[in-house]
């Protein structure tokens, strides 16, 4: 059967799916109003992957949800707007997640960074924070020296509930002085850590302890109060659960922490007095390193984004997707005065949360939309910039002396800035095992760490039986084969294109 036909056909089955939802609505339920494109029959590209999975499978509710597939036009399954921008469901605003409000709150997951454990004294948590020095490993065998708290930088995640009191003994294991503020928490004035305003250094070796109410809930983080200390490294998230969980609950709570560093080429120290800055990272990490963000789909997704670069904002950008911006740092945004966006200006020191029903199957690049961002050690080379035939070596064979220029001009010049393509990026063997040796990327297309770079990660919406092959499972995964997968049951199998196989 044709593809153009077979799309037909499931758009037919989709809007016929929309008429209905309402009665569905009036049922309860309707986790089948959406299914993917059946494709029986269907002639198999022959660049495309066999496929995995429960290719029939449809999408479906968990059984102990309560929800619908269908609100008032929208679709949790498919990419849909809804029929009145002034309804609670258009682009999904109030569409429950999966989860029960009385499940509790979804657990927040950084990637790429650990939670701080904590144990409870008369009913305070207590939490140990170390001040130091650390190595992180930006790209595989990447290692850069910076500052970070207990071995890890961005600093472990401290995550507490609205109306905890908490206890923080900090030891300083710097070979300097430091302070550590409690950014956005309305506490004591002795606890704020603004340096030698409101306390006096935590010296080499010493300890200081600091011990409040949360009575705040919202995204907030803990850093150092020197300068040149945070555009070292340092930072952490404080995650403040609400007391009661807000109204509609989320399937998944994600953190992505930005950072900018300045490294010269063959160095590992940041210069933090740098008004440049050529390394990016989300949560210690930079593209392609940097950890995908996997949910399933029909799933409603927060993402909290902070931005802690020196002196550079980020207009964050998500594919496929369009979001409401729930709320900034330290409260939770009036539902009248979400706004719904596709990318977001973050500044400085700011933390903006986004929420989304996850209603479109594949792989989508989330990302700064600073062009400088979306690179790997943005550094000028040395000599012209590089053309497919170009070669350096006469310059590396002697560079004590200064070869002879080549003032003869191909055709290549006939074009005025060519070329602008980014080239000259190197990715070992080594390097490629460490990107594809994580769970989260199984599947994906074989040469997906050619474009993420930099400020970039992924957010993968998966069908449920995916997420269990890529997440769950021990089944190995070929390379492209989840992409074609979701291609072939949500998308134009007809115009699949095979990624080359040269950076496996």
């Amino acid at each position: 059967m044709p593809s153009p036909e077979d799309r037909r056909k499931f758009l037919k089955v989709g809007s016929f799916a929309a008429a209905t939802g309402f009665v569905g609505n009036l049922l309860g339920r309707d986790a089948n109003a959406q299914e993917p494109m059946q494709h029986s029959g269907m002639k198999q590209h022959d660049n495309m992957p066999q496929p995995i999975g429960n290719a029939s499978a449809r999408p479906e509710i968990p059984a102990s949800s309560e929800v619908a597939a269908e609100y008032e036009g929208f679709s949790r399954f498919k990419p849909s707007r809804g029929l009145d921008p002034d309804s609670d469901y258009y682009i999904g605003k109030l569409v429950p997640g999966f989860r029960k409000a009385s499940d509790g709150p979804a657990p927040f997951e950084a990637p790429d960074i650990p939670t701080l454990p904590y144990k409870m004294d008369n009913g305070v948590k207590v939490f140990e924070l170390v001040p130091m020095a650390v190595q992180q490993e930006f790209h595989p065998g990447v290692k850069m020296n910076v500052y970070g708290y207990n071995g890890s930088m961005p600093g472990p995640t401290i995550e507490v509930t609205q109306g905890d009191r908490v206890r923080i003994v900090v030891t300083n294991e710097l070979p300097e002085d430091t302070f550590v503020h409690w950014h956005g928490f309305e506490l004591p004035v002795q606890y704020d850590g603004a340096a030698t305003l409101t306390q006096n250094p935590i010296k080499p070796g010493k300890t200081k302890v600091f011990e409040f109410d949360i009575h705040e809930e919202g995204t907030f983080f803990y850093h150092s109060h020197v300068a040149m200390q945070e555009a070292f490294g340092q930072v952490g998230w404080f995650i403040v659960h609400p007391k009661r969980v807000f109204d509609p609950p989320v399937d998944r709570d994600f953190g992505l922490l930005f950072q900018n560093f300045h490294i010269p080429p063959t160095h590992t120290i940041s210069d933090s007095w740098s008004m440049d800055w050529n390394w990016h990272t989300i949560n210690g990490k930079s593209g392609p390193y940097t950890t995908p963000l996997v949910c399933k789909h029909g799933e409603r997704v927060r993402v909290r984004l902070l931005n802690f670069a020196p002196m550079q904002h980020h207009p964050i950008h998500l594919h496929g997707h369009t979001f409401w911006v729930t709320s900034h740092e330290g409260a939770r945004i009036p539902k009248s005065a979400w706004v719904p966006r596709n990318n977001e200006l973050v500044g400085v020191a700011q933390a903006s949360s986004f929420e989304f029903i996850a209603n479109n199957p594949g792989d989508w690049i989330f990302h700064c939309h600073m062009i400088h961002h979306m690179m790997n050690h943005m550094v000028k080379q040395v000599g012209p910039r590089m053309r497919d035939d170009a070669s350096v070596d006469q310059y590396l064979a002697n560079l004590s002396s200064r070869p002879q220029v080549d003032a003869s001009r191909s055709d290549k010049f006939a074009t005025p800035g060519y070329p602008q393509k980014m080239q000259g990026m190197e990715m070992s063997e080594d390097f490629m095992n460490a990107i594809w040796s994580r769970k989260e990327v199984r599947g994906m297309r074989a040469n997906y760490a050619m474009s993420v770079k930099g400020l970039m990660t992924v957010l993968r919406v998966l069908p449920d039986d995916l997420y269990e092959l890529v997440m769950n499972s021990d089944q190995p995964v070929e390379k492209g084969a989840v992409f074609a997968e979701i291609v072939r049951r949500f998308g134009d199998p007809g115009k699949y294109e095979a990624a080359p196989r040269m950076m496996m």
